[in-house]
């Protein structure tokens, strides 16, 4: 059985939304995810008398399609769609089968009048909890629009394919044959680099806001909660909803709440603003900010906002160790995110740059899939917290360098090993490797603001008790500013104050 008691429970749950048949056409061989593949079939058949499966030949085997009858959908799963991938899967079923998908009314009557011909491949891991949103929407578009296909391929069925193409990050998606973009992206990113995204003109007729929110993390979505409570006019601009959080898979620190996973609780903090009157603007970056008789926001598509305050909320990204090598082989072997891209380096040796929380727990897990995994720290000890440490030492097959300073990231066509200076003696050594996690903290999103907002040496907002910047009338929150402590929790209680902020500013002025 490939289900467990409790997710085929949940299945047949689902299945019972299905509209109408669909039929799933199935490419099956003699090797083990084969077999596995027949079994979920069977499954399937067993729980809804809406779904037929028949045998036929695509492209990839194993691999089968998900068609309404006499028509083809152009979805395909390469590979067995479980782990973070099995809502995915559901959903396919649920649209081809007539279930609408949740998306905005304009954004789909776009995606139907897309051109052309369209194939998309999607290269994923079933650990990965960023693939699941791109495999989605572009599920989405092939439901929407005949002239599009999709595949998902799941790198460990298709281990020699991955290899032959060298992907080395997931999600990694091709378009055509050719390589299109590697990462998590929205659907609305997607449709930006086909180039059928908003134009300046979709903002020009917008009146004044009270309180412009610009960032839409913890505490921007906070933030416009917060304005759009009081009754003001407000809006928010977002390049993504969510900002880092959806980069972090496990949160076990947001009080009242267990454990919950990034993408989660950033689909929440979208679903929780779109509650109240608020107008979002997704997919637009802000790149620059001027003090008039109102404070104007130019966005990256030359349209300008115009609000009577501003709460900045740009948010951090993860910070690049600066060596050479980094950029030259990022997604050859350079990787961010151990969740996703671990799974690429199994019997592989790799290193991780860092020996915070993060750099420790993101050893830990590559432990469990890679031959060794050497931490690099540049300061004489770790910064992790110790019960982290002590696991950590506890691995048979890790090694922890401390006082280093990576001085380059070495390859070819790709990542072949890393160089380290020890910082007492001044001795250089190399170590031979195909990987390397780079967790060394954050960054804040502020460089678009050079001459304006009072900054800090390491470009975070300086605010006051009242998340007041340089400028009157402008507040900022959360991990773009010189907070001590860079929480989510910590950035949403900021993001509330800043609007409370802002209310009362305009009361008084």
């Amino acid at each position: 059985m490939i289900l467990d008691t409790e997710i085929k429970g949940q299945l047949e749950e689902y299945l019972k939304l299905m509209e109408n048949e669909v039929l799933i056409r199935v490419s099956l061989g003699n090797d083990d995810v084969s077999r596995d593949m027949a079994d979920l079939m069977k499954e399937l058949i067993s729980m809804s008398p809406k779904i037929k499966v028949e045998e036929a030949s695509l492209a990839r085997t194993p691999s089968f399609s998900l068609n309404r009858p006499g028509e083809d959908t152009g979805i395909v799963f390469a590979g067995i769609p479980l782990g973070h991938e099995f809502t995915s899967f559901v959903l396919a079923l649920l649209q081809v089968s007539g279930r609408a998908p949740k998306i905005d009314s304009q954004l789909a009557q776009k995606i139907r009048n897309i051109k052309g011909n369209y194939s998309f491949e999607t290269y994923v891991s079933l650990t990965c909890h960023n693939c699941p949103e791109v495999v989605q929407a572009l599920n989405i578009m092939s439901v929407l629009n005949p002239n599009i296909t999709h595949t998902m391929v799941e790198g460990g069925a298709y281990r020699e394919e991955v290899e032959s193409k060298d992907i080395m990050a997931v999600p990694s998606v091709y378009l055509n044959g050719e390589f299109f973009e590697s990462g998590r992206m929205e659907l609305e990113q997607i449709l930006e680099r086909l180039d059928v995204s908003a134009d300046a003109s979709e903002f020009s007729d917008k009146e004044p806001f009270d309180v412009l929110v610009v960032g839409g993390g913890p505490s921007g979505a906070s933030a416009a909660i917060y304005a759009a409570r009081k009754g003001i006019r407000t809006g928010i601009v977002a390049e993504r909803f969510g900002g880092q959080v959806r980069d972090t898979l496990g949160i076990e620190n947001f009080i009242s709440v267990k454990y919950t996973e990034g993408p989660k609780l950033a689909d929440s903090l979208e679903e929780h603003v779109k509650d109240y009157d608020v107008d979002i603007m997704k997919l637009r970056r802000a790149v620059r900010l001027e003090k008039k008789d109102l404070i104007e926001v130019e966005l990256d598509n030359g349209a300008v906002l115009r609000s009577k305050t501003v709460i900045l909320s740009t948010g951090a990204r993860w910070r690049n160790v600066g060596a050479p090598g980094e950029i030259e082989f990022k997604n050859k072997g350079v990787a961010y995110c151990p969740h996703c891209d671990g799974p690429l380096f199994k019997g592989k040796h790799v290193a991780v740059i860092g020996g915070g929380n993060s750099g420790v727990e993101a050893a830990i897990d590559l432990a469990g899939v890679a031959a060794h995994v050497t931490v690099l720290e540049f300061m004489p000890e770790l910064k992790a917290d110790a019960v982290l440490q002590q696991r950590l030492n506890s691995l048979p097959n890790t090694t922890v360098l401390k006082n280093v300073q990576t001085k380059e990231i070495t390859g070819t066509d790709k990542v072949n090993g890393i160089t380290y200076v020890e910082r007492d003696t001044q001795v250089e050594n190399h170590i031979e490797l195909e990987g390397v996690f780079v967790q060394i903290g954050l960054i804040a999103n502020t460089e678009w603001l050079d001459g304006t907002v009072e900054r800090n040496r390491i470009g975070e907002i300086i605010v006051d008790g009242h998340n007041a910047t340089s400028i009157p009338g402008v507040f900022a929150a959360g991990d773009c500013t010189n907070s001590p402590y860079k929480q989510i929790i910590i950035s949403m209680g900021s993001g509330a104050n800043a609007a409370l902020s802002a209310f009362d500013y305009l009361i008084r002025n």
